[in-house]
């Protein structure tokens, strides 16, 4: 890529990037049509998940935000508003690149006070979007974990993955690896519609395949399923015998969740491509993030059935309600361990 001498003029960055700290320069490439790469040094790496969570883990690395994958339910989108940026356009096309984060993060894991807790990354933005062809901030940020004993979670719809997989390999002989693949529609013209920065289903499903012969156990994650575009049994058995055949191990599945921020888009989307759908969704979404519990029981029901024809592993969103309000009841009570590091949290979708 051709990214030196591709500044962006001072006012407009400004304007992009209205309040942020840190900020090295601001970058556009022929590569990228419409998007605008704001590389910044971060002053931390390690990003603590609210307690009140229902996430499986206590902490996360984000070398990016925003995400040229332009993924329209995509419920990262608020959190470009801490930055004064949309949860829109501006997701998709105002990317920050946090160029030091492996640096930041080896030095944090050296403190005598962290605990080597699991480290997840791609909670946020995707840390193998097509930048990262360019910036090359996951080897370093895998290296500096594995360097430290601190055990590492993988989740992406990257095919970049494909080559860290020789050093994911190495580290997996020192600390526990895990790797997910992303992969929700399986229909070529509505993943471009609705995913339209991703690489292909069928590129995913290959990634999948070479984790899987690498020695990984590879999961799946078969969500966001959409209601009336990716939920017939039909399109749930073609998915689930595809992922089979990829040498995954097991699927993680979920319908659509659309919080603040990648509702409004959302819905917008399907006012634009899918009228038809329109009473549907907004009954659905438009005074709730979550579908509605009987349709999330039946799709679960639905599924157990096909997961088990393909010999798949399976459990169920950890991100819906009911996990949700069980983490927050744990959460107003005392806390009786000591904390691992005192490192300011960073705004988080959690």
């Amino acid at each position: 890529m051709r990214w030196s001498g591709q500044t962006v003029g001072a006012e407009q960055r400004e304007q992009a990037l209205l309040g942020m700290s840190g900020l090295v320069r601001s970058v556009r490439t022929p590569e990228f049509q419409g998007v605008t790469f704001h590389e910044v040094t971060a002053k931390s790496a390690l990003n603590r998940v609210p307690a009140s969570s229902s996430m499986p883990f206590e902490w996360s690395v984000n070398p990016y935000r925003g995400c040229s994958h332009a993924c329209v339910y995509c419920f990262a989108r608020s959190t470009h508003e801490y930055l004064d940026l949309d949860a829109g356009a501006d997701f998709d096309q105002q990317v920050i690149v946090k160029v030091n984060v492996a640096e930041v993060l080896r030095a944090e894991l050296a403190k005598r006070s962290w605990n080597h807790d699991l480290v997840a990354l791609g909670t946020n933005t995707d840390p193998y979007q097509r930048a990262e062809g360019r910036y090359r901030l996951m080897p370093g940020i895998i290296s500096a974990l594995a360097d430290s004993d601190t055990p590492i979670s993988i989740l992406t719809k990257g095919t970049l993955l494909r080559r860290d997989l020789p050093l994911l390999e190495r580290a997996a002989e020192r600390v526990p690896v895990d790797l997910s693949m992303s992969i929700a529609v399986f229909d070529d013209e509505l993943q471009k519609a609705v995913e339209p920065g991703t690489p292909t289903t069928a590129a995913r499903l290959a990634t999948v395949r070479a984790a899987a012969d690498a020695g990984f156990r590879v999961t799946v994650f078969l969500m966001p399923i959409m209601p009336w575009l990716t939920d017939s049994d039909a399109q749930l058995d073609d998915a689930l015998a595809r992922i089979a055949d990829a040498g995954a191990a097991r699927v993680v599945h979920g319908a659509l969740h659309l919080r603040p921020g990648a509702k409004e888009w959302f819905l917008e989307w399907i006012d634009r491509e899918h009228p038809e759908l329109t009473v549907g969704y907004r009954r659905f979404y438009e005074h709730a993030s979550y579908a509605p519990a009987g349709y999330r029981r039946t799709l679960a029901r639905r599924l157990r059935p096909l997961l088990r024809r393909h010999g798949l592993d399976s459990h169920e969103d950890e991100d819906q309600p009911e996990q949700r309000r069980r983490a927050a009841d744990a959460a107003s009570r005392p806390r009786t361990a000591p904390v691992a590091l005192d490192l300011a949290p960073q705004p988080a979708l959690f």
